[in-house]
């Protein structure tokens, strides 16, 4: 696990934890949580993405993920836990998602000069902001190199802020790996509760919309007929991880 809590105004914001003996995996995952997500949550849910993965490309995983002492050993694909204060109410979470812009950014180029193995970002809801606000800061920092991919499931972001004139378009056209938005008009919790307390629709529940323009790298991939709510974007044998894998390549 990569943890920020409680640590963003530290010198070095960024905490790990548990076993990094990943042996001679070829590339690994970085999961980024949502929103309501404790450090216990936070590593239940990268442990899932984890056995999801796992699932969707025949590997093995360790069955006992306390025992370990990771959210995310076993098998030949590394699972990666990116920890941040997300339970507290959305306007602060919102804040949050921003402020981890620069650590993760952090982290990423770091991994990247020191290890160099593709890293393969998924972000579920509100690690969308997350996400988005670090291809900015990348962008910014000329470091558009360090990602093999992005993906955004139930994205809890603007449909339009994805676009090529939106909040992110610009960073996503400048990275130099595709992003992916996986939406399913099944998710009630954003085609109701965020349409409401944002007024704006997320493009986790029907992607792009039709008067925006998909920047460069970008594509929305419809998932409706594999999940059936918020919350089973990652569920092992449920979800859409198996369409995810078969996009990056990851079989």
């Amino acid at each position: 696990m990569v943890s920020t809590r409680g640590r963003l105004d530290a010198a070095d914001p960024t905490e790990r934890s548990g076993s990094w003996a990943f042996g001679g995996a070829d590339s690994v995952v970085l999961y980024v949580h949502g929103l309501g997500a404790d450090a216990e949550s936070a590593r239940d849910q990268a442990y899932t993405a984890r056995l999801a993965l796992a699932a969707a490309t025949g590997e093995e995983t360790g069955t006992d993920a306390a025992a370990a002492g990771d959210a995310a050993v076993g098998g030949t694909r590394p699972v990666i836990g990116y920890s941040w204060a997300s339970n507290v109410d959305w306007g602060p979470a919102k804040e949050t998602a921003d402020a981890n812009a620069a650590p993760l950014a952090d982290w990423l180029t770091a991994w990247a000069d020191e290890d160099g193995r593709p890293v393969h970002l998924f972000a579920h809801s509100l690690g969308a902001r997350v996400t988005g606000a670090t291809l900015r800061e990348l962008a910014a920092r000329g470091r558009t190199g360090v990602l093999a991919s992005a993906s955004l499931f139930g994205g809890a972001v603007p449909d339009e802020s994805v676009g090529a004139d939106g909040r992110y378009g610009e960073a996503i056209a400048a990275l130099d790996a595709p992003v992916y938005s996986f939406h399913s008009r099944n998710d009630r919790v954003l085609g109701w509760v965020y349409r409401a307390s944002d007024r704006t629709r997320a493009v986790g529940h029907g992607g792009l919309p039709e008067s925006a323009t998909a920047p460069d790298g970008y594509a929305d991939v419809d998932v409706t007929d594999l999940v059936a709510d918020h919350y089973s974007y990652v569920e092992p044998e449920a979800g859409c991880v198996p369409r995810a894998v078969e996009r990056l390549g990851l079989e």
